[in-house]
């Protein structure tokens, strides 16, 4: 049976993209935290599920609850890094994104008392427009990234990239993991099914379906994510367009009771596990796949 990777994007629900022109960081210690209350809620269910993942944790949340960077590592699980203030990286200057991303790095690095391997950033962000946030990630010492999606969308996206994961040369020539969130070949156009909110808006039998269609024909391991405030129908309701309300709030009372069937329908690990069994970590840095510069 092929071990998956299961992934949490630890950030609270004031953070989102979708709401970021009504809300801006300054304001965001206005807010009521949840993130805590529902990390331990999914740890608890992790814990009765008896299965690890890896924690993409936000700056941000590390350095306001340090505890709870603590408390996931040494419940066994993988601390990534998440950046550090959530912010689209292409409309960021990348002297700002590096002293972002080293100062969220070097402080989970701290709380954990691990190295910190991995990379995701704000709403898949690297995208042709930021190519060198690569750079930044190599030169930082990260080993691999989840953040470029190989499909057409609005916020992110790289299409004609690989599906699974490979080995990349960023524009500086180093070279460095990817694995991107995992899409479904249909006709030859990728439809996302990594989780999120693709996980809230398709039946639960259509993505469990897709998901083992991945692991039984493709013969390869999935990259399944989401957020703690996914699970969480209680969270105060922010104001926002409609279609992005639509995005954060639809099925979100329906997602914690499908994520335990999922964790009970395929065997799951950290990131780290599934790039070891896949033999990209022993050979990342001899053999760059691809190049996104010829994208």
């Amino acid at each position: 049976m092929i071990s998956n990777a299961l992934t949490v994007d630890v950030e609270d629900y004031f953070h989102v993209a979708a709401f970021s022109n009504e809300i801006s960081p300054e304001n965001w210690g206005q807010f009521e935290s949840r993130v805590e209350k529902n990390t331990h809620a999914i740890l608890e269910l992790f814990g009765r599920n008896n299965v690890t993942a890896t924690f993409f944790i936000l700056g941000w949340v590390a350095e306001k609850i340090p505890s709870l960077v603590k408390e996931i590592a040494q419940q066994g699980h993988e601390i990534a890094c998440h950046g550090f203030s959530h912010q689209l990286i292409y409309k960021q200057e990348k002297s700002v994104f590096a002293e972002e991303t080293k100062k969220a790095k070097y402080l989970l690095e701290d709380l954990s008392g691990k190295s910190v391997m991995g990379y995701r950033a704000a709403s898949y962000s690297i995208t042709k427009k930021s190519l060198w946030a690569l750079d930044v990630l190599t030169d930082l010492g990260f080993v691999y990234d989840s953040s470029i999606v190989p499909v057409h969308h609005d916020l992110y996206g790289i299409p004609g990239t690989p599906r699974f994961p490979y080995v990349l040369k960023a524009p500086n020539d180093k070279h460095i993991i990817e694995f991107p969130p995992t899409t479904l070949s249909l006709a030859g156009v990728n439809i996302p099914i990594a989780g999120g909110g693709y996980f809230r808006l398709y039946p639960f039998w259509f993505s469990n379906a897709a998901l083992k269609w991945i692991n039984y024909y493709d013969k390869k391991p999935f990259n399944f994510y989401f957020h703690p405030w996914e699970i969480d129908e209680d969270q105060p309701r922010m104001d926002g367009k409609w279609f992005s309300k639509f995005r954060h709030y639809n099925n979100i009372s329906k997602c914690y009771l499908r994520l335990e069937k999922l964790l009970k329908s395929h065997k799951f690990t950290t990131v780290s596990d599934v790039l070891n069994n896949e033999d990209l970590l022993a050979n990342n840095q001899i053999n760059a796949t691809h190049s996104l510069i010829e994208v």
